[in-house]
């Protein structure tokens, strides 16, 4: 096992220096695809990454809308996904129809949409947002009506955050965070009562009720590399234990082992070593689509300055 991992690993890293690629991982990629990423993160610093690489051919170990991102910032550059299939279904919680729809029914209204989302929707979006930055830019936007798509999760957060704007919900959601429970968390509190709760927005409000800290992926690490505590329960997608455990390795993490995202884990080492081989899977988007789409994008990465 470990000689074919080793030598899945060997493989990679010269096909990555003949080709001048690169490797992305989100944190929710499998600990094996985040051990050969030349970069791993949330989707915001990936996509500053993306938009950043001087490769020739990124390899993008992640979901569908991820990739794509990666191709609208990179029209020249060649985006490869491990696996075709791993997609995101939150990101097809919304219709442009929808979307049109309330921008007949509100005056003044900006469309924020979450990069957790497909690039047809970030056409008709006046702004993209994480879950980093999506406070901040919500905040600094002129208008006062913000429909906030698709996650409707992170939007009721955002609108408890920014009471000055009228934020109007969608009702999708991520359906790992969805199913996290407060009953499951304070079960773990319960068996770990000196251990602190961080949550992700994504998760719902009974959830954040009762934790000690939220935000976004990047946040929870720093968190939790920050406290002086030794125990946390944590409340997102458990592929970030890998970074959580490798930069501390003195303090414990507690996960609901059960909720875990199966796209995500279909970014498997064999896998990156295929696309790598046969530069197969590449993300492709038409023109008048990439331009729409990256306006929103663009204007996400200028706000979120």
């Amino acid at each position: 096992m470990n000689i074919d991992y080793n030598r899945t690993m060997e493989e990679i890293q010269k096909l990555k220096k003949e080709k001048n690629a690169v490797i992305l991982a989100h944190y929710y990629a499998p600990d094996e695809a985040q051990d050969a990423a030349d970069y791993i993160g949330d989707s915001f610093y990936l996509a500053k990454v993306a938009k950043e690489t001087d490769a020739d051919i990124i390899v993008f170990c992640g979901v569908k809308f991820m990739g794509e991102s990666a191709k609208i910032l990179n029209p020249n550059k060649k985006v490869l996904m491990p696996d075709t299939m791993a997609d995101c279904p939150m990101a097809h919680m919304v219709t442009k129809e929808k979307i049109a729809d309330m921008r007949k029914r509100y005056d003044d209204l900006a469309v924020v949409a979450y990069i957790n989302s497909t690039a047809d929707i970030k056409c008709v979006s006046d702004v993209c947002v994480t879950s980093s930055n999506a406070l901040k830019i919500v905040r600094k936007l002129p208008n006062k009506n913000i429909f906030f798509v698709p996650d409707g999760n992170l939007g009721s957060y955002v609108r408890s955050q920014v009471p000055e704007k009228n934020v109007i919900l969608n009702d999708g959601y991520c359906h790992v965070h969805h199913k996290m429970t407060a009953k499951r968390a304070l079960m773990l509190k319960n068996e770990h009562p000196d251990a602190l709760i961080l949550s992700h927005p994504e998760c719902r409000k009974e959830v954040l009720d009762i934790s000690d800290y939220i935000g976004s992926t990047l946040g929870i690490i720093n968190f939790a590399g920050e406290s002086d505590k030794k125990e946390f329960i944590i409340c997102t997608e458990k592929g970030v234990g890998y970074t959580l455990r490798k930069n501390n390795p003195d303090k414990v993490f507690y996960f609901d082992e059960e909720k875990f995202c199966v796209n995500m884990k279909m970014n498997t080492l064999d896998k990156v070593l295929n696309v790598l081989k046969t530069e197969e899977n590449e993300v492709v988007i038409e023109d008048g689509v990439r331009e729409k789409a990256l306006s929103a994008l663009d204007r996400m990465l200028e706000l979120a300055k």
